[in-house]
């Protein structure tokens, strides 16, 4: 069935700095961030907790890379699905040099903003703050409030 091979990378980390988004001639966004993900463990010698974080290269293009640039920031968690991509390319002096990098084509901001309104276009944020207040739930509802998390 996958006679070909598969090439797929599912990401959960942090931002570590602010999207870079940029324009080709075509209009089409690109968008570049590097995502950190981290491992723990305990050391079984000295039992000490030891991390691990790795840097990834993600680029995004069109629609996704201007959402990017305009939700995410530096420290932003996020879920990414892509692939990934080695480019060919040439330094200042003329040497050839690679970079392998994760070429998103989905995402989903992870971080909590304290409300749906927020995510929204700026346009309807501002409408939806202007609305009435919605009626609170009954206070007693029958549920109790003993849960355990």
């Amino acid at each position: 069935m996958a006679s070909r091979g598969v090439n797929k990378v599912i990401l959960i980390g942090n931002l570590g700095q602010d999207p870079e988004v940029r324009y080709m001639p075509n209009g089409g966004a690109v968008c570049n961030i590097t995502v950190a993900t981290s491992e723990t463990w305990k050391d079984k010698n000295t039992g000490e907790n030891q991390e691990k974080t790795e840097w990834h290269r993600v680029v995004m293009f069109r629609r996704l890379a201007e959402i990017a640039g305009e939700y995410l920031k530096k420290g932003s968690k996020v879920y990414l699905e892509g692939r990934l991509q080695t480019r060919k390319w040439q330094d200042q002096q003329g040497q050839d040099r690679y970079t392998t990098e994760i070429v998103a084509d989905q995402m989903q901001m992870l971080d909590s903003r304290g409300g749906s309104a927020d995510f929204a276009p700026p346009q309807q944020r501002s409408a939806a703050s202007q609305s009435p207040p919605q009626a609170a739930a009954p206070a007693d509802s029958g549920f109790e409030d003993d849960i355990p998390f």
